[in-house]
């Protein structure tokens, strides 16, 4: 037995990693049709494909579209895909927003000559600082979470520029409302339906290198509030997710992700990290009739690693 009626679809942004790619797969195992748009290399595909051939196997409405989500003509073009495979009777419940599309720059260079602890250190230890990073990489490696908050973090040369951030903003923030506009326009969504967005624990705390996206997330956040208030009256609840410290292949790009890591294990409760599968359940559940009241809401799927 399905939880969810035969013409109901999910249409995940970002679905073939990470949240995106779990949230999918838990949504299509309880019954729901799926849309997964992503945007991914020719090297890529195999492994997606195989993802993807894995949803199809639970025996509902599966396809998927690689294309650019964020310019005007990849959304028209998953509208009109969207058109076809719903039929007349099809609609959209849950627009799920799981990209990561971002710059990773730091606001300013560090001063030069900047004498960091990790030098001070090897220095008390007598030991060059290249053999000291290998050492503490090697440990690091082996999964010890004290030698991954060591690990040095090479941010580059570059700092953000107005086109970054705003790029950024939009990309991981305000195209939310973008899409949820242009599914409302085409008459696509259910008259109980459900948008949920992902954010971080970086709308709060500032990270070196994370401030584009940090703004993009609050950016996030305010429109989702704002969707949940005007659009409430169309039948569309808008909530966000703010999974804990997640090993996706959007955090291990951060510079200094290794440190997150580290962190949220030594500090998290249940000490271990957040899986794209404790979210995608935060998501399947309010998906779920019983979960209409919830709307406007920030909700933490982190095993209590943020009051921690």
């Amino acid at each position: 037995m399905t939880r969810f009626a035969k013409e109901v679809w999910a249409v995940v942004l970002g679905g073939s990693s990470g949240f995106g790619l779990a949230s999918a797969r838990k949504l299509s195992s309880e019954g729901m049709n799926v849309c997964a748009v992503h945007r991914d290399r020719r090297g890529a595909m195999d492994r997606i494909n195989r993802d993807f051939d894995e949803i199809r196997a639970n025996g509902h409405g599966f396809f998927s579209l690689n294309l650019d989500a964020l310019s005007p003509e990849g959304i028209t073009s998953v509208i009109d895909a969207l058109a076809t495979h719903l039929g007349t009777e099809g609609r959209v419940r849950v627009l799920l927003h799981s990209i990561a599309y971002g710059n990773l720059k730091p606001v300013v260079s560090p001063p030069a000559g900047t004498d960091s602890a990790l030098d001070r250190l090897a220095e008390a230890l007598a030991v060059p600082r290249a053999e000291f990073d290998r050492a503490v990489d090697q440990l690091a490696d082996a999964g010890e979470p004290i030698f991954q908050a060591l690990q040095p973090v090479n941010y580059g040369d570059s700092v953000l520029d107005d086109e970054d951030v705003a790029r950024t903003i939009y990309s991981m923030g305000t195209s939310l409302l973008t899409w949820v506009q242009r599914l409302h326009s085409a008459g696509l969504f259910a008259a109980d339906a459900r948008v949920i967005g992902l954010t971080s624990e970086g709308n709060e705390v500032a990270w070196r290198g994370y401030a584009a996206v940090a703004a993009a997330k609050s950016a996030l956040e305010s429109v989702s509030r704002a969707i949940a208030v005007e659009f409430a009256p169309h039948g569309i609840r808008s909530n966000i997710i703010q999974p804990g410290v997640t090993d996706t292949p959007a955090l291990r790009v951060i510079p200094g992700s290794a440190r997150m890591k580290a962190g949220a294990r030594l500090r998290n409760p249940f000490g271990r990290l957040t899986t794209p599968e404790d979210v995608a359940n935060v998501v399947y559940l309010l998906s779920l009739d019983e979960a209409r009241w919830i709307n406007g809401a920030l909700i933490r799927a982190d095993g209590g690693e943020r009051i921690a």
